[in-house]
């Protein structure tokens, strides 16, 4: 196949330096190569380009012509060239990142505060939805990454595990108190009697304690659902009913006492956490780099 980009590179070179042997030293070939790469173009497009004249070659009426057009698109190709080297020089880029309400809050923004002071110049846009609807997203190619726990599908994305996170179900003291906890025939039992405050069903936290309490027959007879992880916490923190929450983001209510974790006897696996990338789609150095700066902002 003709290397037709290659001959109107050639053809350019040559209108610009209006000189064969300069334009043949630049691309480092010899003169007579230069000519016949100069004559398949002509031949090509049926009509001559240059008039060769005493101080070298100038265009002919036809070759202004299209001279016009070629500089036009080299200069196009060669303004996106330094575009791209600019990049990367500055670690320009774009990294479209999807999260869920709670991960954002609790794991993505103390990341993105460190990032982007060391990399300022890489524009970053997020959307907050469920994590179901984040997998959905990279499908569609409408994300690059997303933040979730380890899907159930791995065969459809690469999965880079960060840290474990366990969900606990918490409660004020009082509010156990209150259902006379020490009365009660086994921990489970209070699940009956008890108002339980779980996120709404198209949250993947909400889908794997619904299976852990159908697995294990934990029946909740007074079901709250509420929206976002923080009114969880806040809802527990005042009293209103058992929260299920993570553990590793209401550590602090732990320790002071605010809240206590109410155990049902019966152990919550803890669930993988980490960045996911659509298994087809092509993975911008932009975005490994984002990944892979997660440990060194964990050590730091």
């Amino acid at each position: 196949m003709e290397d037709y980009l290659g001959l109107y590179r050639v053809f350019y070179t040559v209108a610009n330096t209006e000189n064969i042997s300069r334009a043949a030293r630049q691309f480092f070939i010899s003169q007579p190569s230069l000519s016949k790469s100069i004559s398949r173009l002509e031949e090509q497009l049926g009509t001559q380009l240059f008039i060769r004249t005493s101080r070298g070659v100038r265009l002919t009426e036809e070759g202004q012509l299209l001279y016009d057009h070629v500089r036009t698109a080299f200069e196009a190709i060669e303004q996106g060239e330094q575009q791209l080297k600019h990049m990367k020089d500055f670690g320009i880029s774009h990294i479209r990142i999807g999260v869920s309400t709670t991960l954002c809050k609790y794991m993505l923004l103390p990341y993105l505060k460190y990032f982007v002071e060391h990399y300022p110049h890489i524009q970053i846009t997020i959307q907050c939805q469920s994590s179901n609807q984040t997998l959905e997203l990279l499908e569609q190619n409408k994300i690059d990454i997303g933040l979730v726990g380890l899907p159930e599908n791995t065969k459809k994305y690469n999965f880079y595990e960060l840290e474990e996170i366990e969900d606990i179900f918490v409660a004020t003291e009082g509010y156990m108190d209150h259902l006379k906890l020490r009365e009660a025939s086994g921990t489970r039992d209070i699940f009956n009697i008890a108002s339980v405050m779980l996120l709404d069903k198209q949250n993947m936290t909400r889908q794997y304690i619904d299976d852990y309490l159908e697995k294990n027959h934990i029946v909740t007879k007074n079901l709250l659902v509420v929206s976002t992880m923080d009114l969880l916490i806040e809802f527990s923190k005042i009293g209103l009913g058992i929260g299920c929450v993570i553990k590793e983001f209401v550590e602090k209510e732990l320790t002071d006492g605010q809240l206590i974790q109410i155990s049902t006897g019966i152990p919550i696996h803890k669930r993988k956490i980490g960045f996911a990338t659509a298994r087809q789609s092509y993975t911008p150095p932009a975005v490994e780099n984002f990944m892979t700066h997660w440990e060194i902002f964990k050590k730091g």
